[in-house]
Formats: C-alpha cells, structure tokens, sequence
C-alpha cells in the first residue's frame, strides 16, 4: 500500500510564479500535487530522481493547429516532446466545428494552404462523428490525449455554419444571422468552449484559402466580430485571439489598432494580439517597442490585452510543392495556388514568372517577403528527391546555379523546382538573430508571453512546437537575457491566466500536475536546424520533426507521459471545458 503515486525527489523547483527557485521534493496523487517541499509521511509508488535537474510546471502553448493532428497523435509532437502539457485548439479562426456534413472536405482544404496541412493525411487521419460544437467537444472529450486542451470557436466555422460559403467571403451576416452566431456562440460556450478566434488580413490576405480567395474572417464586417463579443461580455468568460495586419481593413493602420482596443472593450476579456515581432538585426532595437508601448497603454486603460510574442529562431526549409509563406504577393499567390499539376505548369511559364521577377526586384517586397527565407539568391538546394539526375545541384545556391547556367535568379530556382516535380528541397541561409531584441519581446513589457507555435501546422517547412526548449537553451541557458523563474512564469503562469485555466501554469499543492523535470545544461533540440523528415503521417505522409533532448520527465494530470525521451504512451490529457478539468 503506497501513499503517493509519485515522488520527485531532490529537484530545484521553479514554481511558475517568479518565487526563488529551491531544492524540494514534490508529492503526487490522483493526478494532483500533494505536497512541495519538506517531507511527506509515506512511500510513493514511483521516485523521479531528480537531483541536478529543474521541476517546473509544464508549458501551455496558446496557439496550435493540432485540431486534426491530436486525433492521430494524442501527445501532439512535436510540442508534447517539448515539454507542452496543454495547448488551445481552433485558432486564427479555423477548425472543424460546427461543420455540415456535406462541407466537410472544404472545411479540410481551408487548412490545406493556410496551415499547410496536407488534405489527404486529415481525410485519414479523423473520423467524423460530430456536427455542432457540443457535439465536436463531446467527441474530443472521448479521444485519448497526451496533452490537455481548450477549444476556441472558430469563427470561419461558425460563419460558414450559419451562412453558407459564398455569403460569408462576400456579405456582412444579416441581423437574423447574426443572432444565430451568438446563440450558437453561446450554446458552445456553455459546452465548455473558451472563446473565439479570428485572423483578419484584409481582401488581399497574406494567408489565403486553398484556392488563393481570402478566409472567411478575413473581411468580416467590425459589426460581425462585436455581436460575438457581446457574448463574451454578456457571460464574462472567454477570451479572444486575434490575427490583425495592421491597415489591412480600414486601411489605416490606428483605426485597426484602435478595433482591437474596441473588442477588448466591447468584450471585457482578455484579448490575445498576434503577433509581437522583434527585428533580427541589433542594429535595429526599435521594431517592438511601439507594439509594447501599445500593450502598456492598453492595460492602463483597463483593456485586458496581451501579446503573444514571435521569440523562435526559425530555421526554413521548403519546395514549391507546398510553400504558401509569400502568399503576401499576388504573383508568388498565382502562380503557386493549384493542383501540383497546375502549379508545374504556371512555374514552367514565362507569363507567371515575369511579375515575380519584378517583385523580387522590389527592395520593399524584398523586405517583408523575405523575413524567413532570405533573399532567393541564397537558397541552398538540400536534395532532389527521386531524381538522381539532379544530384549534382546538391549544396548549391540558387545564386551559384544561375551563375554556373547565365540564368535570372527566378528561371534558376523555377527550373529545377519544375525538373524535380516541384519537390526539390531549399534552404534557407543561417542568419544571426539577436537575444537582445528577442529577450526585449519578454523582458521590456508584463503582458507578453513567448508562443505563436503553429504546432502542427507548417512542418515541411519548420517546427514551431519547439518554442519552449529552444527559448529555455538560448535566452534562458546560452545568453543569459532572462531569469529560468521569469521563463516558467511566461512560458506557463501568464499565458494560463489569460486563457483562463482555472487551476494551471504553476505548482501548488492542489493543483493538477503537469510537471516537468529537465537538465538544463543537457536541453537540447536535436537536430538543431532543419530538422528530420519522417513519414509518420496518415497515409505515409512526411514532415519534418526536432526531438527534444534533457528531459527526465513529463508529466500530465500525474502521469509521465514521456521519460528520457520516450513516449510511455499514456493518455491523460483532459478536454478543460470551461478551463477546468
């Protein structure tokens, strides 16, 4: 007969809420802590050694796309490796509920561009078996988890739900439909939904539909968005997350802001802006700082809004096949929307290369297009998959092959994308980033948490899931900008309080326990750039994964989840209706 069911022993602990780290032991049962620090009478059923090493409470992750992916893999990788023990569901809008049967394939395409999550991998990866929010939680609430989630309304959903497709990218809702969005709103409220998401980038999105046209939230009317926040007033619960461009809908950057504040107002809730965004260069330590500033201002006003902060290094990679990022360029959009077939075709024209030409020559699209890839000039060719022939350009730029073949830098890439089958695989140059201003993101303001994952979406291309080990190995470990007690207070306490968990983000005796012990000096993510590609998707589809290095422990609900890297297989994540569970 044992007393506990688990013991941490001998771990510095750093509980989540900025109290000094100290030595302790932690005791669990039935999923909860029951005690820290000092010694506890009886004898646990399983000792964590856990001398050398941190415990801390587990990280939440507030923006994922893992809505399909946690049907197939319930510890959401790659977060789940990373020390990720809750993440939020249906942001930016997107999600499959509610969802008509008969639209449900386009519900899947709408996160086949925008995410990048392959169409044929959701189709075999759910099984559908809801219709109406209630219906979709009751569903998830029944799946195994490796992880805890909350659930946002997503917005496109719900105005496709309650409008049809056409009229929702083309109208504002009628007073009858919008009555309709807030009973449902409400309805999926009291099932336990945390609030609502939205992206708005305007007519011309930079994060299209599959077929290029903007999302359905993109150019919803102000009105539209506040008849959901007066749910939200009216229950005084939930919270938003918001994907604003600034200027991309009333054309003026400040009134764009200023709706923001509006909703905030409107709402009386906690309103998450994506994204905070340092520059690269320390020669510029100003980027950020208007958005900080902004965020002071906002809660001095009483105005609940945080910023979720764009603190990773991204390291790209991508082929033509699938890359969707430089959807900001109507050009690049063209010419790269379609069946892979059509995209062959219009790469292979002149007609749709001509504007990309004089694009890239454009210093201001140079800018804002390249903020991830570089010019393409550098672009290095990493393999040519299925073309032997092609070996050969292998570790090239794409700036050496033009040179090498007296071509423009554009015919260069193009050509050998389109002699690959458009799946020659680029990447993008190292280039220094700066701690200084990426640690300001945290450092110079108190409503700010690191995140902006997109765990689960975009993994041809980079791993946003592993944010939390990447932010404690460089800011944290490597350059010294912030304190371990401010990282687990940011990467864990703050964001569960803006999300609204009732009783996570931090360790306390009685809270449930979602723990982690980790080396920091041996963290790591591994392989450190690009990551590897497997094929352990449905359907033997592929994507690129980073490991996680330095973790004894993690734990979810109480039980260990992975040890030492390993995946013990347990399923004790919990749907936090409410968020609570």
């Amino acid at each position: 007969m044992t007393d506990y069911d688990v013991h941490i022993r001998g771990g510095t602990v750093v509980d989540g809420t900025r109290v000094p780290r100290y030595r302790g032991d932690v005791w669990i049962k039935d999923g909860r802590i029951a005690q820290l620090g000092g010694r506890a009478p009886g004898k646990a059923a399983r000792t964590i050694e856990a001398e050398g090493h941190i415990v801390a409470p587990g990280f939440v992750d507030l923006h994922t796309h893992y809505d399909a992916q946690i049907r197939w893999d319930p510890w959401c990788s790659c977060s789940g490796w990373h020390g990720v023990t809750s993440v939020v569901l249906g942001n930016c809008g997107f999600g499959f509920a509610p969802v008509k049967p008969e639209y449900r394939d386009r519900s899947m395409l709408t996160m086949t561009r925008n995410e990048a999550i392959p169409f044929e991998t959701m189709k075999l990866g759910m099984e559908w078996d809801w219709e109406t929010i209630p219906e979709y939680l009751d569903s998830l609430e029944r799946a195994p988890k490796g992880v805890n989630c909350l659930h946002y309304m997503p917005t496109a959903s719900l105005m496709t739900y309650v409008m049809g497709l056409t009229a929702a990218k083309t109208r504002g809702a009628t007073p009858a439909e919008r009555a309709e969005m807030a009973r449902l709103l409400h309805e999926g409220m009291d099932a336990g939904l945390c609030g609502f998401s939205i992206q708005r980038m305007g007519p011309s999105s930079s994060q299209p539909d599959y077929d290029g046209t903007p999302m359905v939230t993109d150019t919803m009317t102000d009105e539209d968005i506040l008849n959901l926040a007066q749910v939200l007033g009216e229950r005084q619960e939930g919270f938003i997350q918001i994907v604003q461009v600034a200027g991309a809908i009333a054309g003026d950057p400040a009134a764009d802001i200023a709706f923001i504040e509006k909703l905030a107002g409107v709402s009386g809730r906690p309103v998450l802006h994506n994204a905070v965004f340092a520059d690269r260069d320390d020669s510029n330590r100003d980027t950020h700082r208007p958005v900080l500033d902004w965020l002071a201002s906002c809660h001095d006003r009483g105005l609940p809004v945080f910023g979720q902060g764009a603190t990773l290094r991204v390291h790209l990679a991508l082929t033509l096949a699938d890359f969707n990022l430089f959807d900001g360029d109507p050009a690049w959009k063209n010419a790269t929307t379609g069946t892979r077939e059509e995209k062959l075709r219009k790469l292979a024209d002149p007609a749709y290369r001509a504007p990309i030409k004089e694009s890239e020559n454009d210093p201001m699209v140079q800018g804002a297009q390249h903020l991830l890839t570089g010019p393409l000039a550098k672009l290095v060719v990493q393999s040519v998959p299925g073309h032997p022939e092609l070996e050969d350009y292998v570790g090239k730029s794409v700036e050496q092959i033009a040179a090498e073949e007296g071509k423009d830098i554009v015919d260069a890439m193009f050509d050998l994308s389109v002699a690959g089958g458009l799946d020659v695989h680029f990447l993008a140059p190292e280039r220094p980033y700066s701690p200084t201003n990426y640690a300001a993101i945290i450092n110079d303001s108190p409503y700010t948490f690191p995140g902006v994952s997109d765990g689960g979406a975009h993994t041809k291309f980079y791993n946003g899931g592993i944010f939390t080990t990447e932010f404690l190995t460089w800011l944290v470990r490597d350059e010294g900008q912030v304190p371990l007690e401010e990282a687990h207070y940011r990467l864990s306490t703050l964001p569960a309080h803006a999300a609204g968990f009732r009783d996570r983000g931090f360790l306390r005796e009685g809270s449930p326990a979602d723990v982690l012990v980790y080396d920091l000096e041996k963290l790591a993510v591994s392989p450190e750039d690009f990551g590897e590609i497997v094929h352990d998707l449905p359907g033997g589809e592929w994507r690129r994964v980073q490991y996680a290095l330095g973790y004894r422990a993690i734990l979810v609900n109480g039980e260990v989840t992975f040890g030492d890297g390993e995946c013990t297989g347990a399923t004790p994540g919990r749907l936090l209706r409410h968020g609570r569970g």
